[in-house]
């Protein structure tokens, strides 16, 4: 496709996504907002107390919600690089290709997150003036490979924790002595916690850019294992170690929030408080008084259904709950029409035209509607990771399980397109009765068929990852005759 084809689309698209989506989005304020995307590591709702968790605090996540807006219908994927990508690039893990995790510092094989080939939400809005800060978690990049894959990405500043890079043994420590990597390379830092000082580097971040607009992506190492004890508390066994860390992430949380008062930008600021997944599988907690036992890397709703709240004085609806159907393709188009780009169901990356997913829910941010407009929210994906082959990472199945629903029920779909569970969430919101064999009911035939229909627009294979390949690495894994598949 030429160039010039590719505008005129890209044209068209805009003019569609302008028609298509006009509204009124009134913002009493001049200019875009600020805005602040927290993603807590391995952590679900039975452990959030605004979510009806009993066995821990969560004050300074509490008061976003109770001066914001709780949302009760949030997907992501089931691991964390499928819900990063699908975050970074408003695109499902079938189109995006990272279906599974891959941990590119520790397994290499030339794989990387590349922005020649991807979208990239940091891109974007740095291209309507935003600052862009990220602090954190990142794994799809080796820093020794591309050390200037951040800035690449659409990152300005950043402080990040390396991941755990194959042959350098300081590299798996994030919490105490952690190895970081900034603008000025990679090194341990001795006796500090690692929570803190991405923290410290997000709120200088902040008072240097008051003027804003800014962006900060701060996807935290809390509250992923090792289980650690934290500054403030010391735990005696992994349960209550992990209990002082999701403490010490809603300490971190308000502390950042106390810096955006303090600089007087709260009016200015959007904050999104959520997780990637949720909580490791050794953990159970208690939500409303039934025991729930961690759903990391599984697609029920404990794996993700996350929390996901949203504040904005004097915007985003103080005290409210919302049941809005949401996924994480839907952030990508949100941030954006928020910054005052019009949504749109294609974007061009390198004069090549990639589809977006992804559906703006600002106006239910906004209080001006109570839906997203969806019928329907997906996740995919879980269990094994992905696999190293001589043709380079590549997805375990052509067609991965994957889980839709609707404002009710939930279809599971194995790896042949074969529906194998449907679920009454509203009756049955811990999915212990399957009702696959009783969809002779009249009403649950309705939503059966209607949630196979949408089953049925997806592509009939996954796409695998999408990147150029980084040149070998001596730390590379090694790929074995029929591959290698790497399991959690």
């Amino acid at each position: 496709m030429s160039v010039f084809n590719v505008l005129d689309r890209l044209f068209i698209v805009i003019l569609l996504g302008a028609f298509f989506n006009c509204r009124n989005i009134s913002i009493d304020k001049s200019g875009p907002p600020n805005m602040i995307l927290f993603l807590v590591d391995d952590l679900g709702k039975e452990w959030v107390n605004c979510y009806g968790a009993d066995d821990v605090k969560t004050p300074n996540v509490d008061e976003l919600a109770t001066t914001g807006m709780l949302f009760e219908n949030v997907y992501c994927m089931p691991q964390c690089t499928p819900t990063r990508l699908t975050f970074l690039t408003g695109q499902y893990p079938f189109r995006h290709g990272w279906v599974n995790h891959w941990d590119v510092p520790r397994w290499g094989g030339g794989a990387h997150f590349d922005e020649r080939l991807n979208p990239s939400i940091a891109k974007g809005l740095q291209e309507v003036g935003y600052e862009t800060c990220i602090a954190g978690k990142w794994q799809i990049d080796d820093f020794r490979v591309e050390p200037d894959a951040l800035t690449k990405a659409g990152f300005d500043s950043y402080c990040m924790w390396t991941g755990y890079e194959s042959g350098v043994a300081a590299s798996a420590e994030r919490y105490q002595d952690p190895y970081l990597f900034t603008k000025e390379g990679s090194r341990t830092y001795r006796d500090q916690f690692g929570p803190d000082i991405f923290r410290d580097f997000i709120i200088d971040f902040i008072q240097s850019n008051k003027e804003g607009p800014f962006f900060i992506f701060y996807p935290m190492v809390l509250t992923h294992t090792p289980f650690v004890n934290t500054p403030d508390k010391s735990g005696a066994d992994d349960r209550q170690k992990h209990i002082a860390m999701v403490e010490y992430a809603d300490k971190l949380t308000g502390e950042i929030v106390a810096a955006i008062d303090e600089f007087d930008l709260r009016k200015e600021t959007l904050i999104i408080w959520t997780t990637d997944n949720g909580t490791t599988r050794s953990i159970t907690g208690s939500l409303n008084g039934t025991p729930v036992k961690g759903g990391k890397g599984r697609t029920l709703e404990s794996g993700i259904c996350v929390p996901f709240i949203a504040n904005w004085k004097g915007q985003v609806p103080e005290g409210k709950r919302s049941k809005a159907l949401i996924d994480f393709t839907d952030l990508y188009p949100s941030l954006l029409d928020l910054a005052g780009v019009p949504p749109a169901t294609e974007v061009i990356v390198e004069n090549q035209l990639q589809l977006l997913d992804g559906k703006s829910f600002a106006p239910v941010l906004l209080g001006m509607s109570e839906s997203s407009g969806r019928d329907w929210i997906m996740s995919m994906g879980g269990g094994n990771n992905a696999q190293l082959t001589e043709e380079g990472v590549q997805n375990q199945y052509k067609f991965r399980d994957r889980v839709i629903r609707n404002d009710r029920y939930k279809l599971f779909v194995d790896s042949e397109r074969r529906a194998e569970g449907f679920y009454d969430l509203q009756e049955d919101p811990h999915e212990a009765d399957n009702l696959i064999d009783r969809i002779d009911n009249p009403e649950l035939r309705k939503h059966f068929n209607e949630l196979m229909e949408f089953v049925n627009t997806f592509p009939d294979q996954d796409s695998d990852p999408r990147y150029l390949p980084n040149p070998p690495q001596p730390w590379d894994v090694a790929i074995s005759a029929k591959s290698q598949i790497w399991k959690l």
